[in-house]
This record gives structure tokens, sequence and C-alpha cells, in this order.
């Protein structure tokens, strides 16, 4: 989504830890991944269980060229979902018209 202000973007990831992610910005491609891994063992006297389960994901996203003010942007993992504020360059913010005054 984008605003006057800001890129947001929200990536649902249900389960994930924010340990589990890394974000990165390389020119104008903003790169989101994850990885999870689990191992369970259970040990009885007649048999042993073991569980074995990875989570992965990544998402590029392409923002528009040299508009993002790197130094400034958020990222919040929340209730499983994970949201980054990408905020733009005060040059790049959409300023309304200016009105001209006929004389």
């Amino acid at each position: 989504m984008e605003n006057p202000e800001n890129f947001v973007v929200e990536v649902a990831a249900p389960g994930m830890e924010k340990q589990d992610f890394q974000i990165s910005l390389e020119g104008n491609l903003l790169t989101i991944s994850s990885s999870k891994k689990n191992h369970t063992e259970d040990q009885n006297d007649n048999y042993t269980r073991r569980e074995f389960s990875y989570q992965a994901f990544q998402r590029s996203f392409e923002l528009a060229r040299d508009v993002v003010d790197e130094e400034h942007i958020q990222a919040k993992y929340e209730n499983g979902v994970l949201k980054l504020i990408i905020p733009k360059k005060e040059e790049a913010k959409k300023r309304p018209p200016k009105l001209i005054e006929i004389q």
C-alpha cells in the first residue's frame, strides 16, 4: 500500500518469531525472507518419535526508484503480522497542486 508519506507492507506470517525474519533493501528492491526449523523428540520404552518441520518463504517488492528514506524504515511483528513502514524522502512526497492566482 502507498500513501503520500510512506509505503506500507504487511505480511501475514503466523507462528513465526521476529528473529526468524530477514529484511533487506538493495537499491529499490525490498526482500523479506523467513525460515524456521522445529525438531521434537519423544522417547518411550518401546520407541522414539522424532518430528521435523521447516517453514520458509521469500518475497521481493520493487519500490519506486530513489524515493525511499532508508534510514527511517520501521518493522514490527505482532499477532502473526509483519508490518513495515517505509518512509519516502521529503523531495519524493506528493505535494498538493500549487494554485496559481489569475491577475
